[in-house]
């Protein structure tokens, strides 16, 4: 017991990197939820504005999307190779 509690009292600052991958996670999901969010404003009023070209204004947020979801999903791989590889 003695030992493990050695253990932790001594990597307690090299423990760091857990808590900035979760903050760093934390703000890319952030960043990236409201991005999306923008740009589905962005769809919906386009579309009240102009109805008749819903199905190229909704192509032509497919790819921004994929990319800002992407972005989050790259955030996420990178913290858990923080935190596994540590």
């Amino acid at each position: 017991m003695q030992d493990a509690a050695k253990e932790i009292a001594t990597a307690g600052p090299y423990l760091w990197h857990y808590a900035g991958a979760g903050i760093g996670l934390g703000l890319a999901v952030i960043g990236a939820g409201i991005g999306i969010g923008q740009l589905a404003r962005g769809v919906a009023e386009g579309v009240a504005r102009q109805p008749s070209a819903t199905a190229q204004i909704s192509g032509a947020t497919n790819l921004p999307l994929f990319l800002l979801e992407g972005v989050a999903i790259l955030a996420l791989v990178v913290c858990l190779l923080i935190v596994l590889m540590k």
